[in-house]
């Protein structure tokens, strides 16, 4: 499995945030510039993270987001799914309706589901605090 790059980008934009935990607030052309991520993906990102509930935003004079808790209560499944939705490694593993020819006769679709359930488990288990420290 391959994040997307939006899904990417949101990951380093949500690792910079968290090295500013507890400072000043950033604004999408401080995360760009600190990031690398092209302006108007970062404004993208900071809309779509802040609906999600993974950023806080402020309006005004010392405006701008900040992480909605801290980045050791945020994992990469929540930063995963904030922009691409439910963790799915197949489009039947998620719910709704399919047009999968094989779907009504397909003996792999409930494995899938446990399958999808490991790869999500695996994501939460990886904080973004984790994700913004220094290597060793």
């Amino acid at each position: 499995m391959k994040l997307s790059s939006f899904a990417d980008y949101a990951v380093v934009l949500m690792s910079a945030a968290a090295r500013h935990c507890g400072g000043t607030r950033m604004n999408a052309t401080t995360l760009s510039a600190e990031t690398g991520i092209p302006l108007p993906t970062a404004q993208k990102l900071v809309s779509r993270l802040s609906a999600a509930g993974l950023l806080e935003s402020t309006r005004g004079t010392g405006g701008g987001v900040r992480l909605s808790r801290p980045p050791a209560a945020i994992s990469l499944a929540d930063v995963v799914e904030a922009v691409e939705g439910p963790i799915a490694l197949t489009a039947c593993a998620d719910t709704g309706a399919h047009d999968c020819i094989l779907e009504t006769d397909c003996r792999i679709k409930p494995h899938m589901n446990i399958a999808s359930a490991a790869m999500r488990s695996a994501l939460a288990g990886v904080s973004i605090a984790s994700l913004s420290r220094e290597p060793a």
